[in-house]
């Protein structure tokens, strides 16, 4: 028993040295630079960081040409994602955005509805994030709360549960006979995964913000999340806006693999531009800078 303990112990600990690694590697993602990518240490996950690095600024590139491709052809996309807390969705969501324009691709997450929305048509607030032409949206998470979250912890009705089954594939056919691109994953991690990030958040300082107590208790419904997600997606999956789903327990195989699978969607090419040219400088003799008083300078602590 000793024994068993001492490597679930140690299990555990391995596990939460895997999420400090894969934070500073999140930190180093923002700032990674071509020049920087040199041969590392096979990670434990079996991708090299310098392989996951350079993939992942691959993808990015296409993800820029993609973005001038939605522009150039007035697209309008929505991509929905969705999953159990702690699966990754928010990590593959800010390495997509990462080097894009916030004004072409942008995310919303909308928070729990107020009283006044909770009296409007279900789908409602929802309605005004929809992209106009050039435009990329990502729901962090969406209108399939109510079949989730909303149906486990009791916030709906048995009827508002079915309506919103018979609402929902007329929804997302009548915005794709608009036009709009419309992309939906389900992120799929192990109970146990679910578990050891969890305790990290616990242990972290730096991510307790992102545990709230409807968090906590999904942990303890884990079951009823499960028959939830699996009846969402047999009444929901439909051919004109299929689900597919993103084996998560790897993050950085869930961020690679997803972004490629997105970028396959569509068969987009690269948008020609013209050649910038940098302005020469305009220079005035009149023109005197005057100095910055030095109390509003910040202070160079480092």
């Amino acid at each position: 028993m000793n024994a068993d303990k001492k490597h679930f112990q140690r299990d555990e600990l391995a596990r939460l040295r895997e999420d400090i690694l894969d934070s500073m590697d999140e930190e180093l993602e923002m700032e990674l630079d071509d020049r920087l990518l040199e041969e590392s240490a096979t990670a434990q996950d079996g991708i090299s960081r310098s392989l996951y690095f350079r993939e992942l600024l691959r993808l990015q590139g296409e993800l820029v040409k993609l973005q001038d491709w939605v522009v150039a052809r007035g697209e309008r996309v929505v991509i929905l994602f969705e999953g159990r807390d702690a699966a990754g969705k928010g990590g593959v969501i800010k390495r997509i955005t990462q080097r894009l324009n916030p004004r072409v691709c942008r995310v919303t997450a909308l928070p729990a509805p107020n009283d006044r929305e909770k009296t409007q048509w279900y789908f409602q607030r929802y309605i005004p994030h929809l992209p106009a032409a050039g435009e990329i949206v990502l729901f962090d998470r969406s209108w399939y709360n109510r079949a989730g979250v909303e149906r486990v912890m009791g916030f709906c009705s048995d009827a508002e549960y079915e309506e919103f089954f018979r609402s929902v594939p007329e929804l997302e056919k009548m915005l794709i006979r608009s036009g709009i691109r419309l992309i939906k994953y389900w992120f799929s991690i192990s109970d146990d995964e679910q578990h050891a990030r969890f305790l990290a958040r616990i242990l972290d300082p730096l991510k307790q913000w992102k545990l709230s107590p409807m968090d906590l208790e999904s942990r303890r419904r884990w079951e009823a999340y499960t028959r939830a997600k699996e009846t969402m997606i047999e009444r929901t999956h439909i051919p004109e806006a299929p689900w597919w789903i993103v084996p998560a327990v790897d993050k950085k195989r869930a961020r690679l693999n997803c972004i490629h699978h997105l970028l396959s969607q569509f068969d987009y090419h690269e948008i020609a531009h013209p050649e910038v040219e940098l302005p020469a400088r305009v220079r005035n003799p009149d023109y005197i800078r005057h100095p910055v008083p030095e109390s509003m300078i910040v202070p160079a602590v480092y």
